[in-house]
């Protein structure tokens, strides 16, 4: 297995590392030298042969000419926002351009510094989406749960912001406040108060549940960060070591993270060398990415929890077990994003980020947009979900999806 950073990118509003789909970062170019623009220059440079750009000079010549205030025509700004209604035009909401002040803040969060609410953001028909909320944070604590659509931040539509605008305006602070304006598949938009605050991301957490005469280990992740691999070596361990005799694999809310992550939990369930995942490039190039583990985990019967909230990294890690062992997905279809993004950084400190391939399952299925469909598709009831304490995920008898996983291990 070829060793790179691929994190998966809907962005983790949060303290901590964390990612979703495939985001491979490269410092590309970092040398190329651009400096703060005075006046546009050398129109044809790089010009492509078969493009006539004419009108787009005509325009700019027209509109330094003509606007009524002349102070406000900004080459800079006509610059960046060329090149960023340029990169729009393909309908992707992960490939951006990345101005310096906003690229250096999407650079620090690569680092994982930085304070938030604690929801991992994307955007679904082009409208800004809650993938999930990550547990005991101030915006799981306040109800926000997966799918909801955020309309406005203090104030601001999200209608035509890029993901990382989002992001820049959620985060701040600890201590400080923001309003996001929410809008649930069950009630109209309501606006919400959060206190930011520094974010703590869990990774994996078991028990063991007995029913039936089962003993059935159950197991949730949150996450697939930096400490995933470890934290999961050790539950196994634990697990082998019970008397567990079945296996419940919950990836609920669960946002993604590290591809080499899912690749490696994927080898706890697969013989050696089988297809986790393929990424697919522009030109058809398919890269494939294989297990390299013990399979210790495999004399389990076992189920996979899914829903909305499920992405990336995530949905890598069910479509493998299922295509390569047919191990059932109980829940909701996941969120759908299957796409490797590449970081060009520029010398003036802005970046482009960009969608350079797509992922897909063992069995050839894309994950990019469409998701992974449930085998037994199992939704909370619209009643149920207005109620507090009427659900508590991982509880049984209080949450169906896991009801049902444990009726099919029985």
């Amino acid at each position: 297995m070829r060793s790179k950073q691929i994190l998966i990118l809907s962005i983790i509003i949060s303290l901590a590392l964390g990612f979703t789909g495939g985001f491979w970062f490269q410092n590309l170019n970092t040398a190329n030298p651009l400096k703060t623009v005075k006046n546009l220059v050398n129109p044809d440079q790089g010009k492509s042969e078969n493009d006539d750009f004419s009108l787009f000079w005509k325009v700019y010549n027209d509109l330094n000419a003509k606007y009524v205030d002349k102070g406000k025509i900004d080459p800079q700004k006509i610059l960046y926002g060329a090149i960023d209604g340029l990169v729009n035009s393909v309908g992707d909401p992960y490939t951006t351009f990345l101005e310096p002040v906003t690229s250096k803040k999407f650079q620090e969060e690569i680092s994982g510094s930085f304070g938030g609410i604690g929801i991992e953001i994307g955007k679904r028909n082009n409208i800004l989406t809650v993938i999930a909320p990550i547990k005991d944070t101030p915006a799981f604590k306040a109800g926000i749960k997966a799918s909801d659509k955020i309309l406005k931040i203090d104030g601001k539509l999200t209608a035509n912001l890029a993901i990382e605008e989002a992001v820049n305006l959620i985060r701040g602070k600890k201590g400080t406040k923001v309003i996001l304006s929410i809008q649930t598949e069950t009630n109209p938009t309501r606006d919400i108060e959060l206190i930011r605050d520094a974010i703590k991301i869990p990774t994996i957490e078991w028990k063991l549940i007995e029913q039936g005469g089962k003993k059935i280990a159950y197991m949730q992740i949150y996450s697939f960060n930096q400490t995933v691999d470890l934290e999961f070596k050790k539950t196994s361990e634990e697990i082998l070591k019970s008397n567990a005799n079945a296996l419940i694999i919950d990836l609920r809310n669960n946002p993604g993270g590290l591809l080499d992550s899912a690749i490696n939990l994927a080898g706890w369930f697969l013989d050696k060398n089988q297809v986790v995942v393929s990424e697919v490039f522009r030109d058809g190039t398919k890269n494939e990415f294989k297990s390299d583990g013990n399979a210790s985990l495999k004399k389990y019967p076992s189920v996979v929890l899914m829903n909305g909230g499920s992405a990336s990294a995530s949905e890598i890690l069910a479509g493998a077990l299922r295509d390569n062992r047919n191990i059932k997905i109980i829940g909701e279809k996941s969120f759908g994003k299957g796409s490797v993004q590449e970081l060009q950084k520029y010398g003036d400190g802005s970046s482009l980020k960009v969608t350079i391939a797509k992922w897909l399952t063992p069995a050839g299925i894309s994950i990019s947009e469409k998701g992974i469909e449930a085998d037994v598709e199992i939704k909370f009831k619209e009643e149920d979900l207005k109620v507090e304490g009427k659900i508590e995920i991982g509880t049984p008898g209080k949450d169906s999806q896991l009801d049902k996983a444990i009726e099919i291990l029985k």
